[in-house]
């Protein structure tokens, strides 16, 4: 427990977790502090292509081998399922119908590609390595949760589906497309092309996640805002307790495989986090009669804070007893 809390008080107290907090706190006062969208979104895919980039080049380093496939294996076992547990405890912890638990539940087999790089960061601050390739892992999570959310609405008879071009655009979302593309253009250069471009993504990447989180903390601020009344206590209990579940699972998979530590706190991490990108984007679209204050606050307002402050030094914590007593 000590090392639990020593963790969460060095990772409170990082630059990274600060510019988040001073967002979230800006928003809730209602401050007109804002960062321009041209701004946010040039700071979001620089981020996308440096880790995607670094990603490619360890691969280059490490190579194919069982690990690197078992590991994306896991990942799209996790993504696939952990929705059916998630729609089991929101039916429930809560009072949400089919569809909108449906909905919620898709969002938490995803992935938060920004609580993977900030996972990233504070494992390279505490000087712990971890598997390059996990950028892949990342990347094959991103879409099976929302095919395992729809199907769940079918099952159950409700409105909502497979429209023509949804897995087309699913695919095909930004996200996806810069951080795989990006992390091929790194492992067919290796080592001598992160040499040419080192001082651009290297150097830079954590001051342009502080500010991309001081964003993003102004976002979630003003979406807890907006959400009251609409998402309950039993909600936010669930937004605290599934990221926990979900990090154990990720855990076990996690030494089943035989990844490092490192690699084993960023499994937990992306079973952990929850989309704010493009599963609302496909929720949009395959059940538009879902409520997005529902499940863009509990993912973005609720999970998200709580993994940056909370949440990743647990899973550090419970990953180096798990790995020293294996």
């Amino acid at each position: 427990m000590t090392d639990i809390l020593d963790l969460a008080a060095a990772n409170l107290i990082s630059p990274i977790i600060l510019s988040f907090a001073l967002g979230l706190a800006a928003a809730l006062a209602r401050s007109d502090l804002t960062i321009p969208e041209a701004v946010a979104k040039g700071m979001s895919i620089y981020l996308l292509f440096a880790i995607g980039f670094k990603g490619g080049v360890s691969i280059a380093s490490h190579g194919v081998d069982a690990t690197l496939l078992s590991a994306l294996l896991a990942g799209l076992v996790l993504s696939f399922g952990l929705p059916f547990l998630a729609f089991a405890l929101l039916r429930l912890m809560t009072g949400l119908d089919r569809t909108e638990a449906a909905a919620v539940a898709a969002h938490y087999g995803s992935i938060s590609i920004v609580t993977f790089v900030a996972a990233t960061s504070v494992l390279e601050s505490s000087g712990i390595a971890a598997e390059g390739y996990m950028v892949a892992v990342a990347a094959a999570m991103e879409a099976p949760a929302i095919l395992s959310a729809l199907w769940l609405v079918a099952r159950g008879g409700g409105k909502g589906g497979m429209a023509p071009g949804l897995l087309r655009e699913i695919l095909l979302n930004g996200s996806i497309v810069l951080l795989v593309g990006a992390f091929i253009i790194g492992g067919l250069t290796g080592e001598a092309g992160f040499k040419e471009i080192a001082p651009f993504i290297d150097s830079p990447f954590k001051g342009v996640l502080c500010l991309f989180l001081l964003d993003m903390g102004l976002i979630a601020g003003r979406g807890l805002r907006q959400a009251k009344g609409v998402v309950s206590i039993p909600m936010v209990g669930f937004g605290v307790l599934m990221p926990v579940i979900s990090s154990v699972i990720g855990l076990g998979l996690g030494l089943l495989i035989g990844l490092s530590l490192g690699g084993i706190v960023l499994l937990m991490v992306l079973s952990a986090s929850a989309s704010y990108i493009a599963v609302p984007a496909a929720m949009r679209v395959a059940l538009p009669q879902a409520n997005p204050a529902v499940y863009l606050t509990l993912s973005l307002g609720v999970t998200f804070p709580f993994n940056l402050t909370l949440g990743i030094p647990i899973y550090m914590a419970l990953a180096a007893t798990a790995v020293g007593g294996a």
